[in-house]
């Protein structure tokens, strides 16, 4: 007889996609600074998406809206495009956008499909996303409200199929809800798919030529130049209250952030001030 898994107790393991508006080549570099195994693979003409192995909900037990926020808010300050994390487990699911150095905003849902926002959020985010003001709002709008036949899995379909608008495109086995495993093995399978790991300062740096022809390139330390700096002290800036505010609620997601913050920060003006600028 076959036992029953968690995830048939109580519903869906948690679980979670990273949705970036730019192309692989330019999310790998800065994914990897997030130390986590993540599988990256196309999700659009002009998105990508991160699915991540998930130790910190699964090992750590630590809950994934946080997790993610964390990283979704780390990847959009460390690169000029917008974060989407994509979230669930068996209680709640959800969406994260991160944009710069703005606050995030996002949406929840009940694991029923019953809306737990503000629906001003979803105005918010249909403006930053740079969705239709009327059109496209009309059909977030939608939901926001209470619709018995939609649970919160339902939800996060609606929302990616009117984010096809912006030109998201999902490979149709990435699917919100599925289990973590799996989603990464269907990933894995994308034609244009590539693992993204921790692979160390010294060929993380070597990664340098490929970035250098990207929109990140004058935000790279080893630039030395005047936005390269601002990126740091913003960095740095941002990490220390990221940090302090992750110990006080023992969030691991947001001292992740602020950690991931304050090394790269501190990292990139130490870079510029033994490598000054010929």
């Amino acid at each position: 007889m076959t036992m029953p898994t968690e995830a048939d107790r109580t519903g869906p393991a948690p679980g979670a996609l990273l949705l970036c508006r730019a192309v692989p080549g330019a999310v790998a570099p800065v994914a990897h600074l997030l130390r986590e195994r993540m599988q990256l693979t196309r999700a659009g003409d002009e998105w990508s998406v991160l699915v991540p192995e998930g130790g910190p909900w699964r090992d750590a037990g630590e809950p994934v809206d946080r997790v993610v926020t964390g990283w979704a808010t780390a990847l959009a300050v460390g690169a000029p495009w917008p974060v989407l994390a994509l979230w669930w487990d068996a209680d709640h699911a959800g969406f994260t956008l991160a944009s710069g150095f703005r606050r995030p905003v996002g949406f929840v849902w009940l694991a029923s499909g019953l809306p737990a926002g503000e629906e001003e959020a979803m105005r918010t985010f249909a403006a930053r996303v740079g969705l239709d003001p009327v059109l496209d709002l009309q059909a977030l709008d939608r939901l926001t409200k209470p619709d018995s036949a939609a649970d919160a899995r339902t939800r996060l379909r609606g929302l990616l199929a009117v984010l096809a608008r912006v030109g998201v495109s999902l490979p149709q086995q990435l699917a919100p809800g599925e289990p973590a495993d799996r989603l990464r093995e269907a990933a894995a399978l994308q034609p244009d798919s590539l693992p993204v790991e921790w692979p160390g300062w010294r060929d993380a740096v070597a990664e340098r030529d490929t970035v250098d022809h990207s929109r990140l390139g004058p935000w790279m330390p080893w630039t030395g130049g005047p936005r390269a700096r601002a990126l740091a002290l913003a960095q740095v800036a941002a990490g220390v209250p990221l940090t302090a505010r992750g110990i006080r609620r023992r969030d691991g997601g947001l001292i992740a952030a602020g950690a991931l913050f304050l090394a790269h920060g501190l990292l990139s003006l130490a870079y510029g001030l033994t490598h000054p600028r010929d």
